[in-house]
């Protein structure tokens, strides 16, 4: 049967795309922009969004196994449940859900509850069903590269209390693996959460000192000031991103995003390798530079 990737041009989904075709699956990708669209071979690419109903409803013909992945944005939750709910009446049996680590307790942070609902919705709906929830990923520093290159400073403030940072192409290969397993089953599977997370759980100033270790240059941590994160995002996102945005680094600070006791060893069992570490993707950008 066919796997039916959403966000399959973003940077988690194009990595889900590869490893599934890697592994001879039969893959659908969901896309705004088929000319965009640049997959392997035998990837069948249809056009459409999540809130195009007509659209979703042919993209749902002939697929068993959903992959769900939602962007931040306004509408992400109505996007969920229409896609879910149409899953549901064409049929599919398999849901692979991009969450979020602590989804049900950053709850004043709307894109956190939001994927909550949706994972609630989930289980109502009665899909078999795997609920990946990641911590944050190592990727998004791709952003803040220059500033730490140029000035000296990591400005991300994500607090003391250690987020357990995870890189995207872990994440797609986690989600091709539980999409194989459930596209694979004989039946319906019970459902499962899964935190995806990296091998060390790092704060603001072990960031720091990663950067300084691999650029051979002091780099200090910007500390824990929210307000000025959410004036700095509003420079190219929308207001309501940037409050959001800045909701969660105050959640990172209060809370963290800390594994619980197994989930790097269960990770790494799945993947048969050791997960991909802040430093590997530091010392790339260093070499990069």
């Amino acid at each position: 049967m066919t796997i039916l990737v959403t966000g399959a041009t973003g940077n988690v989904g194009r990595n889900v795309v590869d490893q599934l075709v890697q592994r001879g699956a039969r893959v659908r990708a969901l896309v705004r922009n088929p000319a965009k669209a640049d997959f392997p071979s035998g990837v069948d690419v249809v056009q459409g969004d999540l809130l195009d109903v007509d659209s979703l409803r042919n993209a749902f013909q002939g697929v068993s196994t959903l992959f769900l992945l939602n962007a931040v944005v306004p509408d992400e939750f109505t996007q969920a449940l229409i896609a879910l709910n149409l899953a549901h009446e064409a049929g599919v049996q398999h849901v692979v859900y991009l969450s979020v680590i602590h989804s049900d307790v950053y709850l004043n942070v709307p894109h956190f509850a939001g994927k909550f609902g949706v994972e609630r919705m989930i289980e109502a709906l009665g899909f078999s069903a795997t609920i990946l929830r990641p911590a944050y990923f190592i990727d998004n520093d791709v952003t803040v590269k220059d500033v730490v290159r140029n000035y000296g400073v990591y400005p991300m403030p994500i607090g003391s209390k250690g987020l357990a940072m995870i890189d995207v192409r872990d994440i797609g290969e986690i989600a091709a693996i539980e999409l194989l397993r459930r596209d694979s089953a004989a039946g319906p599977l019970p459902i499962k959460r899964i935190n995806l997370v990296g091998p060390d759980t790092l704060t603001g100033a072990d960031v720091a000192a990663i950067w300084t270790d691999v650029l051979e240059r002091p780099v200090a941590y910007g500390g824990d000031d929210s307000a000025a994160f959410e004036q700095n995002l509003r420079g190219f996102m929308p207001p309501w991103m940037a409050y959001d945005m800045r909701l969660m680094a105050e959640r990172f600070q209060s809370d963290g995003m800390v594994p619980e006791a197994g989930d790097v060893a269960r990770l790494t069992e799945m993947l048969k390798r050791p997960l991909r570490s802040y430093r590997d993707f530091a010392a790339r950008v260093a070499a990069s530079a």
